[in-house]
């Protein structure tokens, strides 16, 4: 048993922040990882770029984990086993359509759309609890939904979004039941740790059978392998933007409930737009891709605005549990 203390509220509160930093860090990355490889394996389809970009990085994050690991701690508890197959099976149809539809918007846009399951967990829970949440948090639901439409540059004369915004907010349906299942009580004893690896296993088999499933005839792999800056932004996009904010979901979400983590998420967008300002030019060198910094639109300033505030008023909300 641990003799470490457990953690506050408040510090949960900063790790996940930090998490939201680091992850926003990734959109970026992955996007100049679709552009390395449509450029070196242009044969190849938008799902089959997308598992790409996704496999080796879970694959690669479980064997760390693995690897650095005393044997025992392959021994999982049925719940531990429960838990993270599900919530691996959740975040890998959350990652195949987020990422996928990545391919037809802004990485900034689809930052600030995953957000949308801000909105979709306090509704679910109260349709499930038959309770009302609160008007901070209805109001903060809101705000995300305008500047979901917003950023999503939504027709409302045609009422539609474009491929890439479509899947992205499809992903987050995905990505509302993995934050809900990491809130489940059952769960409440589960190892952080444990949970992490099985997350990254199933990704990993889940997208490593949608490589292969995909995969043009040829040597696709090996020259995408051994294209200029693949390695590089792979290593990048393991060791920087999963193992660190993975654990500290796993660890750290459960300590506040369901609906502020997913509000806290939405500062993930931010992190991510200042990053597209200027990561892309040195993305760009690094995989010999073409891959312009992005610019500050309205849309963007907007609609990422009435996001931001949305995060700000939850935190009035007082603590549903300690």
């Amino acid at each position: 048993m641990s003799s470490r203390p457990p953690i506050s509220r408040l510090q949960a509160v900063l790790l996940l922040l930090l998490a939201t930093v680091l992850w926003g860090l990734s959109f970026p990355v992955i996007k100049a990882i679709m552009l390395l490889q449509q450029k070196n394996v242009p044969q190849g389809g938008t799902w089959f770029v997308t598992a790409c970009a996704l496999g080796p990085r879970f694959v690669l994050g479980a064997v760390i984990l693995a690897l650095f690991r005393p044997v025992r701690f392959w021994q999982f508890t049925p719940g531990e086993l429960k838990q993270g197959l599900v919530m691996g099976l959740f975040a890998s149809g959350g990652m195949l359509f987020q990422i996928d539809g990545m391919q037809f918007t802004s990485a900034s846009t689809s930052a600030f759309l995953t957000q949308f399951c801000a909105i979709m967990i306090p509704v679910y829970l109260a349709v499930r609890h038959r309770r009302n949440p609160g008007w901070l948090v209805w109001v903060s639901c809101g705000l995300v939904l305008a500047g979901v439409a917003i950023l999503g540059r939504f027709d409302w004369s045609k009422l539609r979004f474009g491929r890439g915004e479509w899947e992205t907010l499809l992903g987050t349906v995905f990505f509302t039941g993995q934050i809900l299942w990491l809130d489940k009580k059952e769960f409440a004893a589960n190892r952080a740790g444990k949970i992490t690896l099985l997350l990254f296993a199933v990704q990993g088999l889940v997208f490593g059978t949608v490589v292969l499933a995909t995969a043009p005839a040829g040597g696709a792999l090996p020259a995408l392998w051994a294209a200029p800056g693949w390695l590089e932004l792979t290593l990048v996009l393991t060791l920087v933007c999963t193992l660190g904010p993975f654990g500290i979901m796993n660890s750290c979400q459960p300590r506040i409930t369901a609906t502020e983590a997913g509000l806290i998420y939405c500062a993930e967008p931010i992190f991510a737009s200042a990053a597209a300002l200027f990561l892309p030019a040195w993305l760009s060198l690094l995989g010999e891709i073409e891959y312009s910094n992005e610019e500050i639109t309205r849309n963007l300033l907007i609609g990422g605005s009435l996001i931001t505030i949305a995060n700000v008023l939850i935190q009035l909300k007082p603590p549903a549990k300690p």
